[in-house]
C-alpha cells in the first residue's frame, strides 16, 4: 500500500541529528546513479530528478516551476517525490515536495558542519532571510544548541521579519563585521556576484554555501576559496555545474585537487587544525532526496508502529 506523507504531519517526528546520521549511513552504500531531466515551455519548467541506490531504492522528485504564478499569489513550485522499493519496484510512498526539499537542503549542510565546524562554535551567521534560512536556523540550532544567531539580508525589513519569526535571532546590519565575528557562516542567497569576501574570513571559521545552483551564481569570492579547505557533498553535482566552483576552476584560480573530499570519502571529510578555515558547497542532488525520503518514510512507519 502506497503511503501519502504531507508536509506538516510528515515533519512532526523528524529529527535533524537523526537525518544527518541517516545521510552519513547512506553514503556508505554503493554510489548512487542519478539523472536530471528538464522540460521547458518558456517561462515554465518541469524538473525530474531521479536516483537509484542499491539496497535503498529509487526516488523521482518531480517539480513544476511556473514563475508567473506569483502574479496571482499562487505558489510558484509544485511537486512530489515518488519513493520506490529496491526489492520489487513497488511505489512505497508519495512525499510532499517541500517536505523533502526542506529537510534535504538543511540536513545536507548540517552534516558537513557536524564534521567540519569547531564543536565549540557559538556564533552563527545566516546570510539570506528566505525559507531556506529559516530551515538552517532550525537545523543548526539542533546541533549547536548554545549558539547565538544573527541574520543578514539585503533587505533590512526581511532581516527584521526573520528575527521576529525566529526566537533569539539578532539582526546584523553590517555584513563584513558579522562575518568577521562568526564561527559559522551559512549562506542561502541567489546572488551572481560574490557577497562574502575572503579578506573578511578568520582562522577557525566554517563557511557553508547553499544558494548558488546555476553556472553563473557565486556567493564567495576567489580569495575565500583560496584561504579555505574546500569540501562538497558530491563532486558530480557541484564542480562542473555550479558557478561557485565551476567559474574559479575554469579560470585556474583554484585547482581540482583543492577540493578535498565529498561525502563518499568520510575518512577525508574531516576538519584538520583548529585554525583551518573550512568551506562546504551544498549542491544537493537526487541521491540526497532519496536518502532523505527513505529517512522520512522510516520515521513515518516507526511512529505508527
Amino acid at each position: 500500500m502506497t503511503v501519502m506523507i504531507p508536509f506538516e504531519d510528515g515533519q512532526k517526528h523528524l529529527d535533524w541529528i537523526g537525518l544527518t546520521d541517516a545521510l552519513a549511513v547512506g553514503h556508505l552504500r554503493p554510489k548512487a546513479t542519478v539523472e536530471d531531466v528538464f522540460l521547458y515551455r518558456d517561462p515554465d519548467t518541469l524538473l525530474n530528478r531521479s536516483a537509484w541506490i542499491d539496497g535503498m531504492g529509487l526516488a523521482i522528485k518531480c517539480a513544476t516551476i511556473f514563475p508567473d504564478n506569483r502574479k496571482t499569489d499562487t505558489p510558484m513550485i509544485h511537486g512530489a517525490v515518488n519513493l520506490f522499493s529496491d526489492s520489487d519496484g513497488q511505489l512505497e510512498a508519495i512525499l510532499d515536495f517541500h517536505l523533502v526539499t526542506k529537510w534535504k537542503t538543511a540536513g545536507d549542510s548540517l552534516l558537513a558542519a557536524r564534521r567540519l565546524a569547531r564543536p565549540d562554535s557559538k556564533n552563527i551567521l545566516i546570510v539570506g532571510a528566505g525559507t531556506v534560512g529559516r530551515s538552517l536556523w532550525q537545523a543548526y540550532g539542533a546541533a549547536f544548541p548554545d549558539a547565538r544567531f544573527k541574520i543578514w539580508n539585503r533587505s533590512l525589513e526581511g532581516a527584521k521579519q526573520f528575527a521576529h519569526d525566529c526566537e533569539g535571532v539578532d539582526v546584523a546590519n553590517d555584513l563584513e563585521a558579522a562575518v568577521r565575528e562568526a564561527d559559522i557562516i551559512t549562506s542561502a542567497t541567489m546572488t551572481t556576484e560574490p557577497i562574502i569576501k575572503g579578506d573578511w574570513l578568520q582562522a577557525g571559521q566554517h563557511v557553508d554555501l547553499i544558494g548558488a545552483y546555476r553556472p553563473d551564481m557565486r556567493e564567495v569570492d576567489d580569495v575565500a576559496l583560496q584561504k579555505s579547505r574546500i569540501f562538497v557533498d558530491s563532486y558530480e553535482t557541484t564542480m562542473g555545474h555550479i558557478g561557485e566552483l565551476k567559474i574559479p576552476l575554469e579560470a585556474g584560480t583554484i585547482a581540482p585537487e583543492q577540493v578535498i573530499a565529498d561525502y563518499y570519502e568520510p575518512e577525508r571529510f574531516l576538519r584538520g587544525a583548529d585554525d583551518d578555515i573550512t568551506l562546504f558547497k551544498n549542491g544537493g542532488g537526487a541521491h540526497l532526496d532519496l536518502m532523505t525520503s527513505r529517512y522520512i518514510l522510516d520515521v513515518w512507519k516507526g511512529r505508527a508502529a
